[in-house]
């Protein structure tokens, strides 16, 4: 995807309510859209992606501008918000598509992911190593309407309170500095 000045990443770290809900607020970025990667079944429903057998991740597709917010920073609330260290698991959310995964868009933002993780490992913030996966970027497909900004048009709803409410308030308050201003 090239608009211009903007850059995509695309990332998955567990449920994308949670990582849309959080990235949608951060100032820099321009679009935010839910969607799959990662597999290799064309055109994958939400069922399908849930039964773990198409391969595929739940990943947010983070359109932004570089001058605003850098690939770096993405990062870094990425790795605030979700748990890195569960292989294919966020909380009680279980199966390949929570897998925590960034799909590159090119070379930099490769070893830029490659430097942040490194970092991270050398801070030792967990107990166990980072599973990340960290893979070219492919083919993404867009979630079902349903699911756009789900969190902002679902907010009572029992998931939206227990999980991604207070993934929300964590990132608000670590990144305050970042948000947009309305």
């Amino acid at each position: 995807m090239s608009e211009k000045g903007l850059e995509t990443a695309t990332l998955g770290g567990g449920c994308f309510w949670c990582l849309e809900a959080v990235y949608l607020e951060l100032r820099g970025v321009q679009r935010v859209d839910s969607g799959y990667a990662g597999g290799h079944v064309q055109d994958p429903t939400y069922q399908q992606v849930c039964t773990g057998a198409t391969g595929h991740a739940e990943v947010v597709r983070v359109v932004f501008s570089p001058d605003e917010i850098t690939f770096r920073e993405l990062l870094e609330v990425f790795f605030t918000i979700h748990d890195p260290t569960t292989l294919n698991r966020q909380g009680a959310d279980v199966g390949t598509q929570y897998r925590s995964a960034i799909f590159h868009h090119s070379p930099e933002q490769e070893a830029m992911a490659r430097e942040v993780i490194a970092e991270l490992e050398d801070q030792g913030l967990w107990r166990s190593p980072i599973v990340t996966e960290l893979v070219p970027t492919g083919r993404f497909f867009p979630a079902e309407a349903y699911h756009r900004n789900y969190f902002a048009r679902n907010p009572s709803q029992g998931y939206c309170r227990a999980v991604v409410a207070p993934k929300v308030a964590k990132a608000r308050a670590k990144f305050f500095d970042r948000l947009r201003r309305t």
